[in-house]
């Protein structure tokens, strides 16, 4: 386990782990947000860290030195907080790589609803990709990381978008962004029936 800052230059300096966290878990440290208008409601310093394929952004919260929650912002215009730091946050988009489908099927929130889609998520996680738990053991390995199983990760993000409150309220010159969680249910998904 270490510091934000140390997390961060362990992946800038190796290209091979950056690479594999960018192509196998949407975390890419060279996509970092040009705009500089994002803001929280608290007016809390933003870092941006990283960004994935469909346009979104991770941010760090906060002063170095403190603990930095991690707030995400899609594309799609929601935003919240998903970790208390950057190590949780990396031990879930490694653990737990389709986390966002998870916050779209989860009924506005319903932690029971997200554990059940979390099933067919895991499901549907080996299917597409079946090498995922070699790749998940070398970036836990380079980083220091305790891969704990999705529906603990999936718990552990419920409770962390639930509980940012209204000073992580994100926006940007685009305006407000709403909450993370999705409305659906997974049976709205005809291939999880």
């Amino acid at each position: 386990m270490g510091d934000s800052t140390d997390l961060l230059r362990r992946i800038n300096e190796d290209r091979e782990l950056a690479e594999l966290l960018a192509n196998g878990f949407e975390f890419d440290v060279r996509r970092k947000p040009g705009d500089e208008s994002a803001k929280l409601a608290s007016s809390l310093p933003l870092e941006g860290i990283a960004g994935d394929f469909t346009g979104g952004m991770f941010y760090l919260c906060g002063t170095v030195g403190i603990m930095r929650p991690v707030l995400y912002a899609s594309s799609e215009g929601e935003a919240g907080v998903i970790a208390t730091d950057l190590n949780e946050a990396l031990a879930l988009v490694v653990g737990f790589p389709y986390w966002r489908d998870c916050l779209k099927y989860s009924a506005g929130g319903d932690l029971a609803v997200m554990q059940s889609a979390t099933h067919f998520l895991c499901r549907d996680l080996l299917a597409n990709q079946p090498g995922i738990a070699s790749e998940q053991s070398r970036v836990a390995e380079a980083l220091g990381l305790a891969i704990e199983p999705p529906l603990v990760l999936t718990t552990r993000l419920h409770a962390a978008v639930k509980s940012a409150g209204p000073d992580f309220s994100f926006a940007d010159d685009t305006g407000d962004y709403g909450g993370l969680f999705g409305p659906f249910s997974p049976s709205r998904n005809q291939s999880w029936q």
